[in-house]
């Protein structure tokens, strides 16, 4: 890589992420500003998108991530030998992170950005009931509006990795059945995304969701389309415009999630100002 590229990648890297500050967040909307997020991830490598999408949702918000990549080696590998995914260490050292943020550096809500990890929501949620902090999977906002949407067709479900597609489906299921809901749906595995986005081939990863999308909204009655994974948020990047390109919604985590985190904080800001 050449050295004018090697300094233009920090560079871009560190206007996102930034250096850990006390002082509150410069920009950003003022009813946000002194405001904590704690992230917990499934890997420390997709930090970068919960900070893109904290950044652009949540301005003036303090992004806390935490994560490392021990924990999706351990789920892929317990995937592959036909193990319980998300294996049970990784359930407790999620519960562990949460107690970390707490007594580190008290967060105003925590956000669970790994849909493999899913499982892990109510056992961090106990975990932390002590504390009074909320506590949002990130999928589940996706899986709330995608249902509000269905009309007589289908919800399809996208994932790109298959250790997400259990604990993705399973959510989908509780979220409707917590609806009285009863919905139909399909889903797609595209692990060649997952392999395009490895390379960096952030184009090539949306061209291959998209032409899925197209296929099936060809053939399947798809009312909306649920991109399963934080990762594959990237995808609005090339598709800003999903209802117009594909003729049905393409909800993201990394949209839906940190939205539903911003209705909360800014409720809670205007709860402090009533008392």
């Amino acid at each position: 890589m050449e050295d004018f590229r090697i300094k233009e990648l920090f560079s871009l890297y560190m206007k996102v992420v930034r250096t850990p500050h006390l002082e509150d967040e410069e920009a950003g909307d003022p009813r946000l500003r002194g405001k904590k997020l704690g992230v917990i991830n499934g890997s420390s490598w997709i930090t970068l998108w919960s900070y893109f999408f904290g950044r652009k949702i949540l301005p003036g918000v303090k992004i806390i991530n935490v994560g490392n990549d021990a924990i999706q080696y351990n789920f892929i590998k317990a995937y592959k030998e036909g193990r319980d995914c998300p294996p049970i260490e990784n359930i407790e050292t999620f519960k562990r992170y949460a107690l970390d943020l707490v007594l580190l550096y008290k967060p105003d809500a925590i956000l669970i950005s790994c849909s493999t990890m899913n499982r892990a929501y109510v056992h961090v949620k106990e975990v932390l009931r002590p504390y009074n902090i909320p506590v949002i999977s990130i999928d589940t906002p996706m899986m709330e509006e995608a249902i509000k949407l269905v009309d007589k067709g289908k919800i399809l479900v996208i994932a790109t990795h298959g250790p997400t597609v259990k604990s993705t489906q399973l959510l989908l299921q509780e979220v409707a059945n917590s609806m009285n809901k009863t919905v139909n749906f399909l889903g797609k595995t595209v692990e060649e995304a997952f392999e395009l986005l490895d390379k960096g081939d952030i184009e090539g990863h949306n061209r291959v969701i998209g032409d899925v999308i197209r296929k099936y909204t060809q053939k399947e009655d798809i009312d909306v389309v649920v991109l399963a994974q934080l990762s594959m948020s990237v995808f609005k990047l090339s598709y800003p415009e999903d209802l117009e390109v594909f003729g049905v919604p393409v909800l993201t985590s990394g949209e839906c999630g940190f939205k539903k985190i911003r209705k909360i904080l800014l409720e809670e800001g205007a709860q402090l100002e009533v008392r």
